[in-house]
């Protein structure tokens, strides 16, 4: 009788515990829409769709020549196309063509469950093809931060065909994000057992295990020039986070590792020296706007 009252009251442990974390993960993964107010001119509001029909907002500023270089913006999570609103307007001084997208499950776009990065990766792909209609062998760089670096990522052929990135604050994979964030809160042997609770999750909700959401071995395929940007008080993607992306990365590669600034801080940097640097890698790789 012990042994099975033993039993039950670990079955019911079991399953309290399996059900809190798959409602943390719906949490997670549930759409957070809204309102984005429409750029001046000649800034647009723009509509696309994915590759899966996922119905896409953005904000689209002409460059000075029709076929000339252009940068596309994927914002990072529970933000929107409007937290670039003055790199947009900085770099479309500057010449470029800017796309601002919303990924799905923010801003404007349709209100459908955010899945870190593997499916926003379509609506990456949806604003490179906009980008490129009609100008085939326009030169596009690209900024990703957080959310935004993972989707530049982790599309189903590897990285999209852009010519240069910047990637600030980017996680190297889903399973050690997921674990810097509890371990964040509850610390580091607790984040070992929730860890694995929210990560295979990715089996159910997408169909791939959690390797597949790792933007670090998709960098590995990426060949053009990239500067990494990570933060030294950044608990999300930590600094040993960031060097492995940094060293992932095949090609020419920069890294700035910003002095005190944490997750937000470091995804939002638009200092005097951000614009030298950015200015700079875009100016050698998509030539001159």
């Amino acid at each position: 009788m012990r042994i099975r009252r033993a039993l039950v009251s670990i079955a019911i442990l079991a399953f309290v515990i399996l059900a809190g974390a798959w409602t943390f993960g719906s949490i997670a993964t549930q759409p957070h829409v809204a309102a984005v107010a429409a750029p001046k001119a000649p800034g647009r509001v723009v509509h696309l769709a994915a590759a899966d029909g996922v119905r896409l907002e953005g904000s689209y500023w002409p460059g000075r020549r029709a076929n000339g270089p252009a940068v596309l913006l994927l914002h990072g999570i529970n933000s929107s196309r409007a937290s670039f609103t003055r790199h947009a307007l900085w770099l479309n001084g500057l010449g470029y063509a800017v796309l601002a997208v919303d990924f799905r499950g923010h801003g404007g776009s349709a209100a459908v469950p955010r899945s870190f990065g593997l499916y926003e990766a379509r609506d990456a792909a949806a604003g490179l093809a906009f980008l490129r209609s009609g100008a085939p062998d326009r030169r596009v760089g690209l900024i990703g931060t957080s959310l935004g670096g993972a989707a530049a990522l982790l599309g189903d052929d590897g990285p999209p065909p852009v010519q240069a990135m910047v990637l600030q604050a980017v996680y190297p994979d889903l399973r050690e994000a997921i674990a810097d964030r509890i371990a964040r809160v509850v610390g580091r042997p607790i984040a070992w057992v929730g860890e694995p609770l929210l990560s295979y999750q990715s089996w159910p909700r997408y169909g791939v295990p959690p390797d597949r959401i790792a933007p670090i071995n998709a960098l590995r395929r990426f060949r053009g020039p990239v500067l990494i940007i990570g933060g030294t008080a950044d608990s999300n993607t930590t600094v040993a986070d960031t060097l492995a992306l940094y060293r992932a990365a095949p090609g020419p590669k920069s890294l700035w590792l910003l002095k005190g600034l944490g997750h937000a801080a470091t995804g939002s940097i638009f200092d005097d020296e951000y614009r030298r640097r950015v200015q700079a890698l875009f100016a050698s790789s998509l030539g001159p706007p």
